[in-house]
């Protein structure tokens, strides 16, 4: 193949060239391109909801939590299913009555005690640091994150992330007890009992006001 056919070659290729930014060209004039801080209704070939873009909205709605109602989720959580969420502790704790520290304290009796207080174990600074007892929603909290809960714990464990299997595993740890820590009543019933509190005291003071208004009234005619 001589000189000819390699500038036949580039020739080609060349005009290829050409002839894709030419029409690259065409088509940006034909339909302009725009930042997205130049986008408007004019500008734009689909429906753009403009009053969600501009208040800055989210498509996604925001779901609120409301406190853990520990007195009625761990009175129905699965005791069985908690035991076998602590075998991932075992190399760590010991969970008989009377049974020896570990790499972590024995965890018989842990729910109500004090922080930080099992006898014979060597607590981190950042445990002995913490004050008040190993409520339903401490452990609740030191177990999803334990360096979250209590910042430069010796704990290597990440944390249990799963709502589920951390209730049962709680559940399952108060069990540990001659005597376990009472659940709290479920806050359904709590409400209910403020919601009757609270009337009592309205027509407590709806009778005093009372009380009050018929002293003021001038006596009648005995009629």
């Amino acid at each position: 193949m001589g000189e000819l056919f390699w500038n036949k070659v580039a020739g080609v290729v060349l005009a290829t060239v050409l002839g894709v930014l030419a029409i690259t060209e065409l088509g940006h004039l034909l339909v302009p391109s725009h930042a997205a801080d130049e986008l408007t209704a004019e500008n734009t070939a689909y429906p753009v909801d403009w009053a969600a873009l501009e208040s800055g909205a989210s498509s996604e709605a925001v779901v609120e939590e409301g406190p853990t109602d520990y007195g009625l989720v761990l009175a129905s959580a699965d005791i069985g299913a908690g035991e076998r969420a602590a075998r991932r502790c075992a190399a760590c704790h010991s969970f008989e009555q009377g049974g020896a520290n570990g790499v972590g304290p024995n965890l018989w009796g842990v729910v109500g005690a004090d922080i930080a207080n099992h006898a014979g174990f060597s607590y981190s600074g950042a445990l002995q640091g913490l004050e008040g007892t190993w409520t339903y929603a401490a452990l609740d909290a030191f177990i999803e994150n334990p360096a979250g809960y209590a910042s430069g714990t010796a704990m290597s464990y990440r944390g249990l992330g799963n709502d589920e299997t951390r209730l049962e595993l709680i559940a399952y740890l108060r069990s540990l007890s001659d005597n376990p820590m009472p659940l709290p009543a479920p806050l359904a019933e709590m409400e209910s009992e403020d919601d009757v509190d609270d009337a009592m005291s309205t027509m407590s003071d709806d009778a005093e006001d009372m009380g009050e208004t018929a002293q003021d009234m001038p006596e009648g005619d005995g009629q």
